[in-house]
């Protein structure tokens, strides 16, 4: 695994970190990436980490189902009330970057709902390189690549891939299998992405997504030791 911890660069969060009382919102974390690079499993898997210690939630986007909403509630990650479902009916860009109103409806509710949190999980809908969410929306974001995908994708770069705040490369298991060569896409991610942190995992392992769940658990520390937000 490959985790760069400089976070140095990369602290910008969303200028409205209040809720309407003024108390501190939760801060919020957008996981993006191509169809089948394993959002959803990472999601399940940080659920599944930070669940005893965090309060959180998650928001999915589908095109014109609930399916992965429904996959994490089959998984019994969180309690029903904690999973929402975004129905995007288009391209997923449009709801996580371009008009974010149905998710930030769906973020407001949750902490209406279940709150306060600590933390939640915008999930985009399965998407292409250039997936990247609006800091209306979230505070940071995660891009989930996997190296069944092909071992160039670092090196082709996009914005998903260049500027996400945190790249996750998935199924590293499957490397020797697909002929993946997981240095070389260390070093075409760094040449990319400079000081931005890769972390290299595989969902199959019980210790597979440690390193972005630390890195989230480095997020929220930050978050929390802002000054307090005034009413």
């Amino acid at each position: 695994m490959h985790l760069d911890h400089d976070h140095t660069h990369h602290t910008a969060v969303s200028a409205d970190a209040h809720r309407p009382d003024g108390t501190r919102r939760a801060l919020r974390i957008g996981l993006g990436g191509p169809v089948g690079s394993g959002k959803t499993a990472t999601v399940a898997a940080l659920c599944r980490a930070l669940r005893d210690r965090l309060s959180l939630a998650v928001v999915t986007n589908d095109i014109y189902t609930r399916e992965d909403a429904e996959f994490l509630l089959r998984e019994a990650v969180l309690p029903p009330e904690r999973i929402q479902a975004v129905e995007t009916g288009a391209c997923p860009h449009t709801a996580i970057r371009d008009d974010i109103s149905a998710n930030l409806e769906a973020v407001e509710e949750l902490e209406d709902a279940v709150g306060p949190l600590d933390l939640i999980l915008v999930e985009s809908g399965g998407d292409n390189l250039t997936a990247t969410f609006s800091k209306g929306l979230v505070d940071a974001q995660i891009f989930v690549i996997d190296v069944a995908g092909g071992d160039d994708i670092p090196r082709k770069g996009g914005p998903g891939v260049t500027t996400a705040d945190l790249l996750v490369v998935n199924k590293t298991d499957l490397a020797p299998y697909v002929g993946s060569d997981l240095d070389r896409m260390a070093r075409d991610a760094a040449a990319q992405r400079g000081d931005l942190p890769v972390a290299f995992t595989s969902l199959r392992s019980a210790e597979g997504v440690a390193p972005v769940a630390d890195w989230v658990r480095e997020r929220l520390a930050a978050w929390t030791a802002r000054p307090a937000p005034t009413a």
